[in-house]
């Protein structure tokens, strides 16, 4: 399959807040662990590194998350993996409306993009309107999720 993989959008300023809030999270449990356990020297190097470690990594698959197109098909990066499919098996992109419920009450109304693959399953991307990414672009939300179904109906006319 292409190596050649491009997000057809930009990184929401939104990440940025979720890298530094994954920061100032790991801070606290090595300072709180620090105190817990009385830790010094070798103790507080360990899980200082160890956070520091854990936090490079989750803020470089935050970085990486997200859609990405080729002229072979549509990768999709998660936090824990990642799912690549040829535009020849995809069926149909189109949108989901999401409602979450508790009770009576209707908590969030959301629009995610869902692939539809010829042997009926559905996958979900990571592109919600209302996430990190296009919460305050709603137009940019619309524009990729058409370009990715344009690249599929020319992926399956040519």
């Amino acid at each position: 399959m292409g190596s050649y993989w491009v997000r057809p959008y930009p990184p929401g300023t939104g990440r940025w807040l979720v890298i530094a809030w994954e920061a100032a999270a790991l801070l606290f449990l090595t300072w709180a662990t620090v105190r817990q356990f009385d830790l010094i020297g070798h103790g507080i190097r360990a899980v200082a590194g160890t956070g520091a470690a854990v936090w490079v990594i989750g803020a470089w698959r935050i970085i990486q998350h997200g859609v990405y197109v080729s002229p072979d098909g549509v990768l999709i990066r998660g936090l824990v993996r990642s799912r690549t499919m040829r535009w020849r098996d995809i069926a149909g992109v189109r949108l989901h409306h999401t409602i979450h419920r508790l009770g009576r009450w209707e908590l969030q109304r959301d629009m995610t993009v869902v692939i539809e693959r010829h042997d009926g399953a559905a996958v979900g991307t990571e592109m919600w309107a209302q996430g990190v990414d296009f919460h305050a672009r709603p137009k940019l939300f619309r524009a990729v999720y058409e370009e990715i179904r344009r690249r599929h109906r020319a992926a399956a006319d040519g």
